[in-house]
C-alpha cells in the first residue's frame, strides 16, 4: 500500500484535520520531538488505497541568519551584512523539525501540505519540501508527489472540499517571502548593529537592550512621533461663538447653531452680537427633512478586526491577532488573514446565517433576519486571497472565555450586521433668522434600527426632540451671548489609526502589521497610553528626528511601500528574485554608509536627551586595569562602565547584580560581582572583564564563573561543578545564593533545591566511586539538622547517599521560551534524580560516560584556546604572566571508568601555583583539577 504524509502548520491544526479527513477514525501516536503528534488512518488517494500519515511544524521550520562569524557584533563592520553569505537555520533547534519531518516522510509516495494560506504559509511549503526531499520515494518538485490543499476554514465541508481540488504549491509567492526575509535581515542587522554599539556606548539612561532599526518598524513609529511633533508645535488660538436659545410655546429650549460657525477676532464678533442682542424673536425661515442612512458594515477582514480590537474591545493587534488564530485552528472562525472585504459569488450566507437562530445573545435577530429575507451584501473588495471573516460554528460564552469568546462576538455580530437592513433615521434642520444672522437647529429621529439591533454599541440613542414648526412661525428668543472658545491640539494616534495610516502607505501585511506596532512598543519606542494611544517615549522621538535630520527617506512611508510594491511583484511571477534583492540591497547600502557618516548630527540630539555614561549610574566595583571604581549602569542594558579606562562591559539582563564578597579575579583583578534573578531563579559570580571576553577557547561570550574552566579558581566549574545536567551539554552548579541551597545548570534554566536550612554546603574534590559525579559536603545547625542520626555533618554523593537524595527537590526549570517542553521536564528531571535505588543503571551510565568524552575534548580545546590567549598583550590578564606558558605532560597512570587523564598546557603560568602539573579528571559533564 501507498503511502501520504500530510503536514500542517501546527499540531493542534493537524489533530482537526485528521478527525475530519478521516471521519473521527484516525491513530494516534507521539512524535519522535514530543511537540507534533502523528495521526494514522486508510483511506483512498488517486482511486488507489493509501495510508494517510497527518503530522505538523510548529510555525517557520527555518530561519534565515549570517554564517557563523558574521553574528560576531564585536568583530564585523556592519557594512558587510549587505553582502555577506547567508544560511537557513533551523527555527526552533530544540524540537528537532527538520529530523522529524525526515524520519515520518522516509518511504512516503505522496506529499500532501495543509500550510496556512498566505505567503508565508506557500514559504513553510518550501521548506518542509528541503526537509524531506532526500527521503520521499519520488521528487518533492514533481506534481504526481507533491500537493497543495488551499482551504479558509476547519469545517468538514472546506477541508475535504479542499482534499478533492489539490493544486500545487506557489513558489513565487515563497520566494517573495524569502524576499523580504532577506532585505529585512540585512537592512534591520546592518542600522541596528551600528546605532545600538554607537549609542549605548555614549549614553547611560536610553533604557532599552537594543536600538533597534527595521524598514517596517521604523516608519510605523514615524507615524507616532509625527502626530506628537504636531502636538508639541501646536499653539492654540481663541475664537468666539454666538450663541442664541429659541423657546417654543410650550417652554421647550432650542440651543440654536451660529451658521458662520466662529470668528477669531472678537471685535467682529461683538460687532454680530450688538446687531441681535436686542431683538427678541427667532423667525421660521425654512424647514427641511431628509431621511439619511447610517450603511451597513461590509464584510470583515483583518486589519479591520485589528482596528476594532484596539479601539472597541481595549486588546492590542498582535494580542488579538493570536486569539483569532486560536479560534481558526478550533474551527469557529474563517480563517483570519485576509484583506478581501467581499463575499465569493457561491458563498452560503444563509447556511452560516441559520447555524446562529439558536443563540442566546443574537438568535431572536438572527430569525428576524431568515424571516424577512437578508439583505443583499455591500460590494466590497475582493483581494483575490481568502472570503472575508465569519464565523464557522456557533459557540456560546462558556465555551469561549474572555477574550476568544470577545473576538468571536464581535467576527458573529459583524457578519450578521453585513446581512442586515442599513440603519435609517430622519434628520431635521430647522433655520431660524436673528436680525441679520442666520440659526440652525438639527434633530434627528430613528426610522429603522437596521443593523444596530445587532451592533448595538453602534446604535442611534435617544430620539432627539424636533419641534413641529412652519416656515414664518416665530419663537422667543434669548439668553443672546458669545462664547469663548480655544482651539485645541489633536489626540495622540490610537493603534487603530496607525493601523489605517499603515495599511493606506501599504507599511507591511495583514500578517506582520501587529508585529511591528508590537516592536515599537517593546523597543521603548512609544508607550499605550490610556484609550491605546501610542506615545513615543524621548528615545523614539529623538530617533526620527534624527532620521529625519540624516536621511528622511529611512523614516517615511514611501520607501518600503515601493519595497512592497517590488515583492509583491515577485509574488505573481513579473519580478526577478534576484534582480529585486540586489538593487534593494545596495541602494540601502548607500544610504548606510551615508548615515554612518553623519551619525554626529543625531547624536547632537541624543546629547540634548540623555545623558553620558560617565554621569550615569553609581560606583559598585573596581576595574581591573585602572583600579578606579566602575559605574553600574542599571538602564536597559545593564552594564558597567570605567569612565578612565573609557571600557563599558555587558552584564546578564533581567536580573540584580552586586559586588560578591570583595573578592576578585585571579586571572585580571578585576572584583567579581554576583548576579540574580531573584529567589527563585539561578545566580551566579561572574568577572565583568571575562563575562565580555572568554579567557579559554570552549567558554562563550556571556558565561560567569560557573562556565570558567580556571584549574584552581574557587568560583569556577571545577571548583563547584556536581555533575551533568539532565536537559542540556551544561554542567550542575552549586549556586552560591546561601541560604537557599540549589543546584542551577551552566547553561540552560534546570534548577535543584538542595538543603533546606543548610548552613554550608560545599563541593568536595573526591568523586563517586559509583556515578562519577563530585561529593558534597553538608553542614547543619544542631537544632536545624535533616541528617540521619542528627548528625551536623555529612559527605556524600547527592544521587547516590539515600539520606541526601531525601533532602533534593525535584528539578524545575524557570525558561521563558519553549514551554512546551514544560511538561517533559518535570518528568525526566524526577526520573533522572531519583535515588540510585530507583534510577536506571543503563541510563545513568549512557550520559555519565557520553559526556565524560565530550568533556575530555572540551578539555583539549580549553587548553589550546589558553595558550592563543596568552599571547594577547593588550588583555589585563597579562600582569598574572610570569613566564611562558609551560607544556605538562601528567603521570602516567591506568586509565579507569571514573578518571580520564588527558595531556594539558597550563592556562596561565599563575604567581602562586608557578610551574605545577595539572591533570584534567572527568566526571559527569565537566573536569576537576587536581594539584598533584
Amino acid at each position: 500500500m501507498k503511502s501520504a504524509l500530510m503536514v500542517a502548520e501546527k499540531p493542534s491544526l493537524a489533530q482537526n484535520l485528521a478527525n475530519i479527513l478521516s471521519n473521527g477514525k484516525c491513530n494516534t501516536n507521539k512524535g519522535s520531538n514530543s511537540a507534533c503528534a502523528i495521526h494514522e488512518w486508510n483511506g483512498t488517494f488517486k482511486n488507489e488505497p493509501v495510508r494517510f500519515k497527518m503530522t505538523s511544524v510548529c510555525g517557520h521550520v527555518m530561519t534565515l541568519d549570517f554564517t557563523g562569524k558574521y553574528n560576531n557584533w564585536d568583530k564585523v563592520d556592519p557594512i558587510e551584512l549587505f553582502s555577506c553569505p547567508t544560511e537557513k537555520k533551523e527555527a526552533m533547534p530544540r524540537l528537532r523539525i527538520p529530523a522529524f519531518l525526515a524520519q515520518e516522510a522516509r518511504g512516503c509516495d505522496f506529499l500532501i501540505l495543509w500550510l496556512d494560506c498566505d505567503k508565508e504559509g506557500e514559504n513553510i511549503c518550501f521548506e518542509v519540501m528541503s526537509c524531506v526531499q532526500p527521503y520521499m520515494k519520488g521528487d518533492v518538485l514533481s506534481p504526481q508527489v507533491t500537493y497543495r490543499a488551499r482551504f479558509s476554514a476547519i469545517t468538514d465541508k472546506d477541508i475535504k472540499a479542499a482534499m478533492l481540488n489539490l493544486v500545487r504549491p506557489n513558489e513565487n509567492e515563497s520566494r517573495s517571502v524569502d524576499a523580504r526575509q532577506e532585505l529585512d535581515l540585512r537592512i534591520g542587522c546592518a542600522f541596528t548593529r551600528f546605532q545600538t554599539k554607537y549609542f549605548q556606548g555614549r549614553y547611560g539612561d536610553l533604557d532599552a537592550s537594543l536600538i533597534s532599526y527595521g524598514p517596517c518598524q521604523t516608519p510605523t513609529l514615524g507615524f507616532c512621533v509625527q502626530r506628537h511633533d504636531e502636538i508639541q508645535t501646536f499653539k492654540p488660538e481663541t475664537y468666539w461663538v454666538l450663541r442664541v436659545t429659541a423657546s417654543t410655546s410650550e417652554g421647550r429650549e432650542l440651543p440654536l447653531e451660529w451658521k458662520r460657525v466662529r470668528s477669531f477676532e472678537k471685535d467682529i464678533a461683538n460687532m454680530f452680537l450688538a446687531g441681535i442682542k436686542e431683538i427678541k424673536e427667532a423667525t421660521v425661515i425654512n424647514v427641511q427633512a431628509k431621511e439619511k442612512v447610517k450603511p451597513r458594515p461590509t464584510a470583515l477582514n483583518t486589519v479591520e478586526l485589528m482596528r476594532v480590537a484596539s479601539a472597541g474591545l481595549g486588546m492590542g493587534p498582535h494580542h488579538a491577532m493570536q486569539i483569532a488564530e486560536r479560534l481558526y485552528t478550533q474551527g469557529y472562525i474563517s480563517y483570519p488573514r485576509t484583506e478581501t472585504t467581499s463575499y465569493p459569488e457561491n458563498y452560503d450566507l444563509m447556511g452560516t446565517l441559520r447555524q446562529q437562530q439558536n443563540s442566546s445573545k443574537w438568535g431572536t435577530e438572527v430569525r428576524a433576519i431568515i424571516a424577512n429575507g437578508i439583505s443583499k451584501p455591500k460590494k466590497g473588495h475582493d483581494a483575490g486571497d481568502h472570503p472575508p471573516i465569519t464565523p464557522m460554528k456557533p459557540a456560546t460564552e462558556s465555551e469561549l472565555e474572555g477574550d476568544m469568546w470577545r473576538i468571536y462576538d464581535y467576527v458573529t455580530r459583524h457578519f450578521i450586521a453585513t446581512l442586515s437592513r442599513d440603519c435609517k433615521y430622519l434628520s431635521t434642520v430647522i433655520t431660524f433668522q436673528v436680525g441679520s444672522e442666520t440659526f440652525t437647529y438639527t434633530g434627528n429621529t430613528l426610522v429603522d434600527a437596521g443593523y444596530t439591533e445587532i451592533m448595538h454599541w453602534q446604535a442611534f440613542g435617544k430620539d432627539e426632540f424636533v419641534p413641529v414648526l412652519a416656515v414664518e412661525d416665530v419663537l422667543r428668543a434669548h439668553d443672546h451671548r458669545l462664547v469663548e472658545c480655544q482651539t485645541s491640539p489633536p489626540d495622540y494616534l490610537t493603534e487603530s489609526e496607525v493601523i489605517t495610516l499603515m495599511e493606506k502607505h501599504g507599511i507591511g501585511t495583514d500578517a506582520s502589521i501587529p508585529v511591528h506596532i508590537n516592536n515599537i512598543c517593546q523597543r521603548n519606542y512609544v508607550n499605550v497610553g490610556s484609550g491605546r494611544r501610542l506615545v513615543p517615549t524621548s528615545l523614539g522621538v529623538v530617533l526620527v528626528h534624527g532620521y529625519q535630520k540624516i536621511d528622511p527617506e529611512l523614516v517615511l512611508p514611501t520607501m518600503r511601500s515601493a519595497v512592497e510594491e517590488q515583492l509583491n511583484l515577485i509574488a505573481v511571477g513579473r519580478a526577478d528574485f534576484h534582480a529585486v534583492l540586489a538593487h534593494t540591497a545596495e541602494i540601502f547600502r548607500r544610504k548606510f554608509q551615508y548615515f554612518v557618516r553623519s551619525i554626529e548630527a543625531m547624536d547632537q540630539l541624543f546629547e540634548v536627551s540623555f545623558s553620558s555614561l560617565k554621569s550615569s549610574g553609581k560606583a559598585l566595583s573596581r576595574c581591573g586595569k585602572c583600579r578606579r571604581y566602575m559605574r553600574y549602569v542599571a538602564a536597559k542594558p545593564a552594564r558597567l562602565h570605567c569612565s578612565h579606562c573609557d571600557d563599558t562591559y555587558a552584564l546578564p539582563q533581567h536580573g540584580s547584580v552586586r559586588i560578591y564578597r570583595e573578592l576578585k579575579c585571579p586571572l585580571d583583578d578585576f572584583e567579581l560581582l554576583s548576579w540574580s534573578a531573584g529567589s527563585r531563579g539561578r545566580s551566579f559570580p561572574l568577572c565583568p572583564y571575562c563575562y565580555n571576553h572568554p579567557p579559554f577557547r570552549d567558554m562563550k561570550k556571556g558565561f560567569g564563573c560557573n562556565s570558567c574552566t580556571h584549574p584552581t579558581c574557587p568560583y569556577g566549574v571545577n571548583s563547584t561543578g556536581v555533575s551533568g545536567c539532565v536537559e542540556c551539554d551544561g554542567v550542575l552548579v552549586l549556586d552560591p545564593s546561601a541560604p537557599k541551597w540549589k543546584l542551577a545548570c551552566n547553561r540552560c534554566d534546570v534548577i535543584i533545591n538542595i538543603f533546606e536550612e543548610a548552613s554550608r554546603v560545599s563541593v568536595c574534590e573526591s568523586a563517586c566511586g559509583s556515578c562519577g559525579a563530585q561529593l558534597v559536603s553538608v553542614e547543619y545547625r544542631a537544632e536545624r539538622t535533616r541528617l540521619p542520626a542528627a548528625l551536623t555533618d555529612m559527605t556524600a554523593c547527592l544521587y547516590c547517599e539515600p539520606s541526601f537524595s531525601a533532602l533534593v527537590s525535584p528539578a524545575r526549570t524557570r525558561t521563558r521560551s519553549h514551554t512546551h517542553a514544560h511538561a517533559s521536564h518535570t518528568h525526566t528531571h524526577a526520573h533522572k534524580h531519583a535515588p540510585a535505588s530507583t534510577a536506571s543503571p543503563a541510563s545513568a551510565r549512557s550520559w555519565r560516560s557520553t559526556a565524560r568524552c565530550r568533556r575530555a575534548a572540551a578539555a583539549r580545546a580549553g587548553a589550546a584556546g589558553a595558550r592563543a590567549a596568552s599571547t594577547a598583550t593588550s588583555s589585563p590578564r597579562t600582569r598574572w604572566r610570569s613566564s611562558p606558558p609551560t607544556s605538562c605532560e601528567p603521570p602516567a597512570a591506568p586509565a579507569s571508568p571514573a578518571s580520564t587523564n588527558v595531556s594539558c598546557v597550563l592556562p596561565y603560568s599563575l604567581n602562586r601555583i608557578d610551574g605545577i602539573i595539572i591533570s584534567w579528571v572527568s566526571f559527569g559533564q565537566i573536569s576537576k583539577t587536581r594539584i598533584l
